[in-house]
Order: structure tokens, then sequence, then C-alpha cells
């Protein structure tokens, strides 16, 4: 300082003289370690990369470090430890944290990690931000998972990372709902997306409760991941969200970190590669190397906890019921029993104590199939025999065969081939997760064991291959079941076909009475069924109160390969010596009571399901319609007549094609998502012409199912189905979604011109009245399946009218009144106008024309009678030419003819005027000479007899007698002959006087 040094340092330069002395200083602001972190270059041509300092503040650059040479691009460290940067050199974790080396792990969700965002892709017309009393559209953190949003907004969870070489990406997930769409694909940092398979990008859909795992193979370089989840269509029922946990990323060649345990995990040594759970009654914090015990006096904790929770009053809930095994009187007792763990503290203010056992009652008995043999446990009965639940197994009698199923009536205990279980909803905890048991058995007041549940849990029945019967009904499950909700619970039944996906068949929400459901398997194949019982989805404060249950009665699986028997049924004897044993029918055929021989229903009628005994099991088929080979269902040929009076129409539909398709709409929902409803509808053909209608989203093949091309588990081929179509604009997507897929008609009742058959009603009014002469023709269809809402299930009516203008396919329409196809959800109407729909043609639908006669030749054509209601049938004949006269000679002819006869008729005309004349004169002197008064004038020409001068006194009378034209004609041609005379017969008052002339 005396020689007037200066003060160096790192830092920002702020020098200013010291007061009252010759030396300037520097007031500097120092860089401390952490300030800055370290991260590396990207590697260049020849593999090397720099270290350089990154200050976690932007723009404050002064004082770093600066750069040094880098480890080499495919260094990396080993699980349990990280690069220390400073040193660049792998160092093992800390107790309390992991590493895995080459990779990153997200298992907590506490808050959003960092690097992970969202984006909503805002297709609709109303803004998808935020939703009328819904939350907003977002993944929400939720602890141990992220939670998907339930609108059907497209919303998506990224994170990018780049990797340095080949790596991976995988993560756990719930997906249980198909009502949301849930997709996950990559993109490079040049937003293109990566190749996928539809297996890849599109999830499958989970079982309730089981968390599913997905990896896919990661590119060295930029990648960006999407989750994206948004609901098909929201309607009146809640979307169960998707949940995500364990993302985990191989690839990033090292880690510059290590991370902290969860709560509720830890880890004791170090370079530890993953954390362990805290045991139940334990707990740990963030980061922690040890767990800690709890008060168990009044707090508890279940595995894995990240603190400890008082212990609550008991309840009803916190305790069940059990039967003590059968004694050697056959009785036994009903005791009670806290659930484990118990977590609940009696004799405090509250509290339910344990209720007393109860009298020692008959042991119930086993369920059909079972039985008891003084035991406590129930036994099923040997291949062959059959029990109703007693003591003794016994074998059916000749001719007849056991009915293999599953049915459900005591519980006793669970049976061993169910389970149950609990599984998170929505952003709750689940009630199980302290380790107790979800299922709990009771009994009613009427003494009924029942199956009750006051948890959200699943119980799924065992896999069972269905033995295919004659018709399309392959087996059925028969439940009674009744929920009372003061909340908004739902119960869920649900079906998983080839363990492939669970799909929810049927739900019930709020109050439902002591009821019945039956549901029908059309496939030959393995299948699970599944309950659900959700209480509310509401926080878990609220839902713990909640007490709203569920219960099943009874449940009945029938004609399943792996099942018990309850009753034997008449069979078909084999044609063999030895054909004591029952055989199999073959399709389509009958059990004759008479002969107990199978017998092969007549033509044209199909066999009822599940009935074999008796010739009454084979129906006749409907008018218009014709049975399968098999005699399974009843079909139309494309052919029908309809006689009106004496004229006969014949229709043949063939032209039409095997499946229409129509498309209406679009519709849109609350929040502007078009869509459209699509029904394909099958006219002719039986089995090998089904409509099909397929489920592109959730419906992806298993790896035990590749390399067979079987056909899709949620995919619906009946005669009339419908889909729920998303365009790609829709949604931003590269194809249309197909969903919600369902059937709406397997059964053909009959084609016919009357607006009625087997109780459905066609309505006409719905369309546009014809004026044409030929008749709509009206095609009637059903449903097996019933619904909540149509308990007898649905029916269709398909109008074909005849429109000769249009194509052979024609258009599809529906009711203007009901633009979804039906007005009630039960009955769908459909109108197909086609040239396909008019009558054949005949030999009455044309008429002749006959050409004129030209050089000795006349054509003669055919053309058809307008307006033309007709297609096909007989053709037009083709023109034929004739010979004929020319109509020159025939005029000149007829000219001529016509001139010689004007000749002759003036001719004649003359001579009877002449004739006329002469007559008139005589006849004129013959009444002169009679009239005595007066003096006639004598005739010209008149002959005088001998005697007439002498007698002139005497007073002649003369009477003149006209001659007839018949007589003129005779005269005239007597004229010939010399007879030229015309005689008059004159009346004298003498006898002996004459006159002529």
């Amino acid at each position: 300082a005396a020689i007037g040094c200066t003060l160096e340092c790192a830092g920002v330069d702020n020098s200013e003289p010291i007061s009252g002395s010759p030396w300037t200083t520097r007031w500097c602001s120092f860089v401390y370690p952490a300030d800055y972190y370290y991260e590396y270059t990207e590697c260049d041509s020849t593999g090397s990369r720099w270290r350089v300092a990154i200050p976690h503040s932007p723009g404050a650059c002064d004082g770093l470090p600066e750069p040094v040479k880098g480890t080499e691009c495919t260094f990396s460290c080993r699980a349990g430890q990280f690069l220390e940067m400073s040193a660049q050199e792998c160092t093992p974790c800390a107790a309390g944290s992991y590493s895995l080396g080459s990779g990153i792990r997200f298992d907590q969700w506490d808050a959003t990690p960092p690097g992970f965002s969202t984006s909503i892709t805002t297709f609709a017309v109303v803004s998808c931000s935020v939703s009328d009393n819904l939350p907003v559209s977002t993944w929400v953190p939720q602890g141990s998972y992220m939670e998907s949003n339930r609108d059907e907004c497209a919303v998506s969870l990224i994170y990018a990372v780049h990797l340095k070489k080949q790596g991976s990406v995988t993560f756990d997930y719930q997906y249980p709902d198909n009502n949301l769409l849930f997709e996950f694909f990559i993109q490079n940092d040049q937003c293109q997306e990566t190749d996928q398979t539809g297996v890849k990008k599109w999830l499958k859909l989970t079982n309730h409760g089981e968390w599913a795992t997905h990896s896919v193979s990661l590119k060295s370089g930029s990648n960006v991941l999407y989750w994206r989840t948004g609901a098909v269509l929201m309607g009146s029922k809640v979307v169960k969200p998707v949940l995500l946990k364990n993302v985990q990323i191989e690839g990033v060649a090292y880690t510059s970190e290590c991370f902290p345990c969860k709560p509720g995990t830890y880890s004791t040594e170090p370079g530890s590669d993953s954390c362990l759970p805290c045991l139940r009654d334990t707990y740990s914090g963030h980061g922690a190397s040890s767990c800690t015990l709890c008060n168990t006096t009044t707090h508890y904790a279940s595995e894995g906890s990240g603190e400890c929770n008082q212990r609550p009053p008991c309840s009803k809930k916190d305790h069940f019921q059990i039967h003590t095994a059968c004694d050697s009187e056959g009785k036994t007792q009903i005791i009670y029993k806290w659930i484990e763990p118990k977590i609940c503290l009696e004799g405090v203010s509250g509290a339910v104590p344990l209720p007393p056992s109860g009298e020692h009652k008959p042991c119930p008995p086993c369920n059909p199939g079972f039985y008891n043999n003084n035991t406590a446990v129930c036994s099923p009965c040997q291949p062959g025999t059959y029990s109703d639940g007693t003591k003794v197994c016994k074998r059916c009698p000749a001719g007849t065969e056991p009915v293999l199923g599953y049915e459900y009536k005591w519980w006793n205990v669970l049976p061993a081939n169910m389970k149950t279980s609990c599984f998170n909803v929505g952003n709750s905890k689940c009630d199980s997760m302290n380790g107790r048991r979800g299922a709990v058995l009771t009994d009613t007041d009427e003494g009924t064991t029942i199956f009750r549940t006051t948890h959200p849990l699943y119980v799924p029945a065992p896999s069972m291959s269905l033995i295919g019967e004659s018709g399309t009904e392959f087996g059925r499950v028969v439940f009674e079941f009744e929920t009372e909700c003061s909340s908004d619970c739902e119960l869920y039944f649900m079906t998983d076909v080839n363990r492939k996906s669970t799909t929810v068949v049927e739900s019930w929400a709020g109050n439902k009475t002591r009821q019945l459901y039956t549901h029908i398997m059309t496939k030959n194949a393995s299948v699970s069924y599944t309950w659900a019982f959700q209480r509310t989805n509401q926080a878990w404060d609220v839902r713990y109160k909640v007490h709203d249950v569920a219960r099943i009665f009874s449940v009945t699986v029938s004609n399943a390969l792996d099942g018990q028997s309850s009753e034997c049924r008449a069979c078909a004897l084999s044609s063999r010596p030895s054909g004591s044993l029952c055989v199999p029918c073959p399709p389509g055929h009958y059990i004759d009571p008479r002969s107990s021989k199978c017998t092969e229903c007549p033509p044209n009628t199909h066999l009822v399901p599940r009935t074999t005994m008796g010739a009454d099991t084979c129906r006749p088929c409907g008018p218009g319609s014709r049975s399968s080979k098999e005699h399974s269902l009843c079909f139309s040929d494309c052919q029908f007549s309809h006689t009106d009076g004496n004229v006969t129409l014949s229709f043949d539909f063939g032209p039409m094609g095997s499946v229409g398709t129509l498309m209406n709409g679009p519709s849109f929902t609350s929040k502007g998502t078009k869509y459209f409803h699509q029904f394909n509808i099958s006219l002719c053909g039986g089995e090998e012409r089904m409509a099909l209608c397929s489920d592109n989203v959730t419906d992806l093949p298993t790896s035990e199912g590749q390399g067979e091309k079987a056909e899709a588990t949620n995919a619906v081929k009946t005669f009339i189905c419908q889909s729920t179509i998303i365009p790609a604009s829709g949604r931003g997507l590269h194809t249309a979604l197909s969903s919600q897929s369902i059937n709406l008609a397997n059964t053909f009742l009959g084609v016919t011109v009357a607006n009625a058959l087997e109780g459905i009603q066609s309505r006409p009014e719905l369309f546009s009245q014809s004026a044409r002469k030929v008749p709509d023709v009206n095609f009637f269809y059903r449903s097996l399946e019933p619904t909540s809402s149509c308990e007898s299930g649905r029916s269709a009516v398909v109008t074909l009218r005849c429109r000769p203008q249009m194509s052979a396919q024609g258009q599809l329409t529906v009711p203007s009144e009901c633009p979804a196809g039906t007005c009630d959800g039960c009955t769908f109407h459909f109108l197909w106008e086609s040239s396909g729909a008019c009558p054949t043609c005949t030999e009455m639908d044309y008429h002749q024309i006959e050409g004129a006669c030209r050089g000795g030749h006349q054509d003669m054509l055919y053309v058809w009678t307008e307006p033309k209601l007709c297609m096909g049938g007989v053709s037009l004949p083709e023109k034929r030419t004739l010979l004929c006269e020319n109509m020159d000679f025939f005029i000149r002819l007829s000219a001529s003819l016509g001139a010689l006869t004007a000749l002759l008729l003036v001719v004649l005309t003359c001579y009877f005027w002449k004739k006329n004349k002469r007559l008139e004169y005589k006849y004129s002197r013959l009444i002169m000479s009679a009239n005595k008064e007066c003096e006639m004038p004598g005739a010209d020409s008149c002959a005088v007899m001998e005697g007439e001068e002498n007698d002139g006194d005497m007073d002649d009378d003369v009477v003149y007698t006209k001659p007839s034209l018949l007589g003129k004609l005779k005269a005239i041609a007597s004229k010939g002959k010399g007879d030229r005379y015309e005689n008059v017969q004159l009346n004298s008052s003498h006898p002996k006087a004459l006159v002529w002339s």
C-alpha cells in the first residue's frame, strides 16, 4: 500500500479512492462455487469435449472458472455413482440417495419435477384452460404419481432429454377407462415424430388397481417425450384419469448428482442404486438414510409411509364377521374380528366396540358343485358328479351329463378362484393402502350370506374357457346385486377377454334396489369377470366418512370348462355298442328325447341357445329369411317377393352390397370436440358377411397373440354396430380414432312390407313419404344384450326404398328428428334409398312400339314403361324388323275402289229415280180411275179387257200394294228374263173383274 499497490480480485470493478489516503482500492464481488454449475459441451468430431461453468443467474459471467478439457464422450459411471464435475471423477452416492449411473429416474411427484411441462392442444371451440366446476385441464402431481386430466382437452405431459448414446424410457401407468385416450410418442428436436407402431403409441388398458409397465427405445440425440390424454366423450359419467409414476430414462451417459430417496424410503449404504421402502409403523422423510418408528400407541403407518397417522376411533367398518368351522354337530358360529392390521382405537370417545359372537346355527351349505364332509372346507366335486351344496356328490345317471359352471350363493369364505384388491381412484388414497382387507363378508337380516364391500375393490373371477354351444351364445353371467349410496358411488361390471384389456360392460350409479343382471358371452374365449365399486370421487378426508356399500348376493357363470356341476342334463348317446357315454351333438342338432340321438333341425330353422332337447328347440326363421348351415342364426339371402292382388314383386338386394355404412353428424361435445357416430349394417348374408366395428385405440395385440391373426377383443361383429369416430383434425392426430364400439343388433327377425314384426314397430312418419307405387321393405333386427335403459335389449329397423335414379349402393340416412338414429335409445331407425331396392324387371314393365313401313320393312321396338321402377331381371328384347307392303299401293287401291263405288252409286241412283217416276205415274192413273166423283184421265198405255166399254157403268175399286225394297231388287233382277210387267192386285166390287197393267 505504501508504494501504491492496487488490490486485484476477480469480480466487479468498483474502483474508488480512499478518503484521506493516496491509496486506491477495488471493491470486489466474489464468485462462490454455489453460484454456478458445470456442464459438458457437445462432442466434436474427434470425440472430445470441454467442461464449462454455467452461472445459476443468467448474465453473471464474470469471475467464472476457465473451461477445461472434459472426459471422453464415452465415459460413464456405474449405478450408485455420480460424476463429480469439479474433479471429473465418479463418486459414490451418499446414504439417503441413489443413482442409476447412466440413467435418471422420477419417482417423486409432490411437485412437477424440473424439466417436465404441460401443454394443452386446443382443437375445440371452447378454451380448455378452465372448465366449469372442474379443475384446470392439466397433469397434476399427487405425491407418488402424476394424474392426468379428465376432460376432452388434449393435454400433454412433456419432457425433453438429450441422450449421449442409444437408450430407453420406461414408466409405470394405470389406464382403467377406455373413455379416455392415452398415447405416448416421441419427437426429435425438429418436432418430427419418430416411427412407432400402434402398439407402442397407443397404450393398453389396465385392470383396475394394476400398474402396467411400458418401455420404448430411444435414439441418441434430442428426444422429446409426450404423454397425451383426452377424453373421447365426457357425457354424464366421470372419466377415470391416467396415473403415471416411476419414469426412468437410460442413455444419458452420466448423472452429475444423486437423487435423494423420496419420503417413505431410505438407503443406508453409500453407493446405492435404489431406495428401500420403510416397514409398517415406521416412516422417513426426504433423503433419509433410515426409518423412524411411530408411537404405535396413538399412531400408525402403512408400509412406505412418509409420516405417521393418528389412529381413529374404531367404527363398524373396522371389523368383519366370519363363520367358525362346522363342529361335530354340524353347527357354526358367527364371530367378529378386527381387520388386520388393526389401526383403530378402542375405549375412546365415539369408538364402536367389537360385537359379541353370535349363537351356534346350522352350517350353511356349500355352493352348488361343492360338498362338505363334516369339515370346515368346501371341496369341489369330482368330474362327472354334481352336488347342490350338501355333504355328498352324486354321479349323473346314465344318459345325462353334468352342467359345468360356477354358482356362488354362500360367502362363508371368499372362493379360491376369486380375489379382492384395492386400487387408487382419482386424486385420493386407496382405502386398503394401509394393508387392510378390501372385502367384508357379512349376513343380511334374512340370514343369507352375501358379498359386501365398503371399499374400492375389484373381484375378478378366474379365466374361463367357455364351451361353444349352438347359436351365438357361448355362456352367460347372472348376478344379483344392490347398492346403498349417499354420495356419488358407482358399481362397475367389466370383462377381460383373452387377457388383453378390461372393458366396462355396464355400470350403475347411485342407489339401486336388489336386482338381477345377465351378461351373454358371444365369443368362445378365455374371459375374466370383474366387479368394481367406487364409493366416491371426492378427496380422502371426505371419502373416509362415507359408508356407501355395494352387495353382491349371488354369481352364476354357466358353461365354463373348469367349472363345477350343480345339476345334470340329458345328453345324446353314442350309436356304438359301448355308447352309454354322452357324445356332443354336431352344430345345429338337438337331442331327440325318445331315442336320445342327435337330430338335425329342419330347414330354415335355428337352434335356440341353451336348449338342446326336443324338436321345439328349433325355431322357424322369420319371413323372408333362411337359416345358416349350422342352424345357428337366421339371415336374409337378399331375395324377397311380395304379392299384392294378382301382382307379384320380386326383389334382389344383392347389388346393394354386403355392408352399408352411415356416418351421421357431426356432433359436438360441451367443449366443442367434433365426433361422428358410424353405423355399419349387414343387410344380407350369414356370419361371413357380418358388419364389423373395431377399436383402433385400446384394442391392441398382446405378446401372446403375436403371430396369430386373432380377432380384436373390443371389435364388434354383428348385423348392426355403432362406433364413435373422432376425425384426425379434431385432435391433431394422423388418423381418425374409432372407439366405443357397441352391438345394436345380433339377431335377424325377418323382412316384410308390414310396419311391425315381433313387437318391433317401424315409424315411416320419421322419414319423407314415398309417392312411388313400389312399397317400402323393412328389415327387422334385435339384440340379445340388455342394457340398463333397455331391459329387453335394443332393436333396429332398416327401411329399403326404391330410388331408380340412385346407384345400387344408394344412401343411408337416419331420421332428422333423431340424428343419433334413435329417439328412445332402444329402437334404431334407418332409411336405405337405392336403385337396388327396386323390384326386378318383368315382361309387364315394358311395351312394344311399331315403326313405319319403309321399303317393305317395318321395325318393332321395345321401351320401358315410364317411370321405370325396376332394376335387373329381364332385359329389353332386341329390335325386330318385319316385311310389310308399301303404303302407296294401298292408297291407290283404296282410291280406285272408292271411285268405282261412287260411280255405281250414281248409276243406281239414276235408275231408281227413273223407275220411281214411272211407278208414280201409274199409281196416279190408278187412283184417278178408282175415284167415282172425279173423272180420271185415261192411261197412256193401258190394256182394256173385252167388255170393258159395255160395263162402263160399273164401279170398280183399285187397290195398290207398294212393293218392298226386296221386291224391287227382285224385279230388277228379273228384267233380263223377259218379265217386264209389274202385277198389281185390284179389288173390285165385282168378283170377276180383273185389273192389270
